[in-house]
Order: C-alpha cells, then structure tokens, then sequence
C-alpha cells in the first residue's frame, strides 16, 4: 500500500470550460487553478531564454517530441523537463501537499504557454499581481536566526 498520496490533474487545454489560467506573471511563470479549483492554485515554471535564437531551439526541440520523451529546458529559476506522455499529451511534474502531481496539457496549450519565453512577449497588467503575490510570500515567511559559535 502506498503511504504517499498521489494525484493526478486533468488535462489542460485552451477551449476548457473552467477557468484554469489565472495568468503568467513577468518571469514566465504559470499561474494554474489545479483542475479548475481556485483555492488550489500553483505557479509552474515556465520557459525562459536570452535571445530569439534561443526560443526558436526549444519551441523547434518541443514539436519534435516523441511519446515518452522528455524534454529538459531552461525556466528562470532551473531547469524543467516536458514530458511527452502520448501524442498530444504533455506533462509537467509538480509537487502539492506533498504529493507528486501531474499537470497534463495538450499540445496546442503548452506550446501556447511556451510562446510567453518569446523575447518580445509581455505579460498582461492583471498578471503582474502574480508576480507580486509570490515576492510577498516570500518576505512575510519568518527568517529563523540560529546563532553560530565561530
């Protein structure tokens, strides 16, 4: 019997009926509704580049995936693999409450979000909210200060 949860996400794609997206922040980050369910939220990484050069590379090295291949980009705060799960189905691994979770999304949607690395992208005013909301986070957690005897 298996002592960790597992859970296993709907797929995602553009034409849902639930609102899934809530947006992607300035770093590229995806703001996801697991299964549509707004007080379940997550930020997956998303890709990142330098240059158009760059871009072009890993959208091209993403259409040429295979079922059961996987694809390791850069996203802005390390590395991030896609998996090809089956024709038009790709997966990105998270993590919630400690379970290891599957986003899966058709193709059309994460290339779609992988567009967003396109240098002249920006994101929507309404999303820079979300990058806020996690630096926010992030400097409200206590800082624990253990002394240290030299």
């Amino acid at each position: 019997m298996r002592s960790v949860p597992f859970t296993l996400a709907s797929r995602y794609r553009l034409d849902d009926e639930s609102a899934w997206l809530l947006g992607i922040d300035p770093l590229r980050r995806y703001w996801i509704a697991v299964n549509g369910d707004p007080e379940t939220t997550v930020s997956l990484q998303g890709l990142a580049v330098n240059c158009l050069e760059e871009f072009q590379v890993a959208i091209l090295a993403f259409q040429d995936l295979n079922s059961g291949d996987e694809l390791e980009i850069a996203g802005p705060t390390g590395a991030i693999t896609i998996h090809c799960v089956t024709d038009n189905c790709y997966g990105l691994i998270d993590r919630i409450d400690g379970a290891e979770v599957w986003h899966l999304f058709d193709q059309e949607t994460l290339e779609s979000l992988l567009m967003t690395a396109h240098p002249d992208w920006r994101c929507a005013p309404r999303d820079l909210e979300l990058g806020r909301k996690l630096i926010q986070g992030a400097l409200s957690q206590i800082a624990e200060i253990s002394k240290v005897n030299p």
